[in-house]
């Protein structure tokens, strides 16, 4: 996508994803940084009733709204896939349907599958940069795992697919 040429050495900057959806900005300042950010929140410096506000802001499905970058940061696609499958509900379910006991549990599987995710990614990589990054990981529950048995049913993984996206869940 770029190089930058220092006297130390070259930073190039790749795509490694198959659509080619990166892109390169140039800011200046904190206001132009701003600009660019989404406005979702960090689900781990909230509590469990903003979480619930937040999810409930609008009538989406809980599959759309935990991937909307701006309401939640940084869940993405395979994530909430994973996140919804510990929380043992529907990607479809709609967010204003939630219960208080829904909300709950997606709080905390949301933050506990994320915390996982991230130390074992932090593992694999050590020092070195992060190679062959892909959001279809062996060791995942249901995300990438479409027609394989549920690790918790045996029933098989079920896929939606719209547009690029793919959501993968247990029925």
């Amino acid at each position: 996508m770029a190089s930058f040429e220092f006297s130390s050495g070259t930073l190039t900057l790749t795509e490694a994803g198959s659509q080619r959806k990166a892109s390169l900005h140039v800011v200046e300042g904190g206001a132009g940084l701003r600009a660019l950010y989404p406005g979702g929140e960090d689900v781990f410096a909230m509590t469990v009733d903003r979480f619930g506000q937040i999810l409930r802001s609008a009538n989406h499905t809980l599959k759309r709204a935990l991937t909307d970058p701006r309401l939640l940061s940084g869940i993405g696609n395979a994530y909430s896939d994973e996140t919804l499958f510990q929380a043992r509900l529907s990607p479809l379910k709609l967010t204003q349907a939630l219960t208080r006991d829904d909300v709950g549990r997606l709080f905390d599987a949301t933050r506990a599958e994320l915390s996982r995710w991230v130390a074992i990614l932090r593992k694999e990589s050590g020092s070195r940069f992060p190679e062959g990054v892909t959001a279809f990981r062996p060791t995942m529950a249901v995300h990438g795992r479409f027609q394989e048995p549920c690790p918790r049913c045996i029933t098989r993984i079920q896929r939606i697919r719209y547009a690029a996206n793919e959501t993968d869940y247990c029925p």
